[in-house]
Formats: structure tokens, C-alpha cells, sequence
């Protein structure tokens, strides 16, 4: 292991079992990570920065490699009229992490709403994003929601 982060740090602290995966910190695509990783895209997590139209705290989205945000579905569960995407510059200011390597489990400490994709309680693990470009943590579905406070929600839809 080159480094142990925050991310993990937090896991421990919560007695949350977690295995350090690696893959070149070039590659940010959630599904390419997946094949490298030899395991199914449904298993990879991307957390996106969400922001509510009216204004307002940032919103994480977490949702499958092959799966589609669906804004409207995030809008109405998290009790705004309208959410948009934070682009790539303005989410890596937000969160003071890059792009591809952005964690729920690294960005506690600013209490934003978190939610994940339904699809993902019917998985014992799933691998996020350590907080860095180039490592994902297969963590345990359930630890992870309750480190981080996810709301379970049907958020996406399935990528074609």
C-alpha cells in the first residue's frame, strides 16, 4: 500500500473492513476501472457533486459505473425543484479533491446530504473511491452507508 488516507483511516475508526484496490491514476471512467479491476461495473461506485439550482449545500450522489444519474429522481428525493450536475472544475473546488478521485468517505467532515443508488443494497460490497486518483476501497455495502449517512434512493438509470 503506497499511503493510507483518510478514507481509510475513517473506516478503521469505525471497525469497517476494507480492501485498497489500484489501477493507473490516469483512467477516470468508472467502467474502464471496472474491467481493470476484473470485477462487474454494477460493483463500482462513482460518487458525483450535485448542486441544487435554488442554491444551497452540495449534494453526492453515488450511483453503479453503468448506470445514469437521473437528475430529476436525485431532485425529488432530496427535496429540491430542480439539481444540476457541478462541473468537473467547480466540483474538484468544492470538494478539494480531483475528479476520479472524489469520496464520500474523505468529505464527512462537510455534512452534505449523501445518497446512494438503490441498486446498491443488494450488494454485500462495493468499491468507492478512496479519495484519491487511482485506489477504490471494495468496502461492505452497509458499513459504508452508515459511515457516511447515505440515504438509499433510486437515483439513476440504467446506462445503454
Amino acid at each position: 500500500m503506497s499511503q493510507k488516507l483518510n478514507s481509510m483511516r475513517l473506516l478503521e475508526k469505525h471497525n469497517i473492513p476494507y480492501e485498497m484496490t489500484e489501477f493507473p491514476d490516469t483512467e477516470r471512467d468508472a467502467e474502464v476501472i471496472a474491467e481493470i479491476l476484473g470485477v462487474p461495473p454494477y460493483m463500482v461506485y462513482k460518487t458525483l457533486v450535485v448542486l441544487p439550482a435554488a442554491g444551497g449545500r452540495p449534494l453526492l450522489a453515488i450511483i453503479a459505473a453503468d448506470r445514469s444519474l437521473d437528475l430529476k429522481l436525485l431532485a425529488a428525493v432530496s427535496g429540491n425543484k430542480k439539481v444540476v450536475m457541478a462541473a468537473h472544475k467547480e466540483a474538484e473546488a468544492l470538494t478539494g479533491l480531483k475528479v476520479g478521485g472524489i469520496s464520500a468517505l474523505a468529505l464527512t467532515h462537510k455534512n452534505w446530504p449523501i445518497f446512494l443508488d438503490q441498486p446498491a443494497a443488494e450488494l454485500e460490497h462495493i468499491l468507492v473511491s478512496a479519495g484519491q486518483r487511482g485506489m477504490d476501497l471494495r468496502v461492505p455495502t452497509a458499513g459504508f452507508i452508515q459511515v457516511v449517512s447515505a440515504k438509499l434512493a433510486k437515483i439513476s438509470t440504467r446506462s445503454d
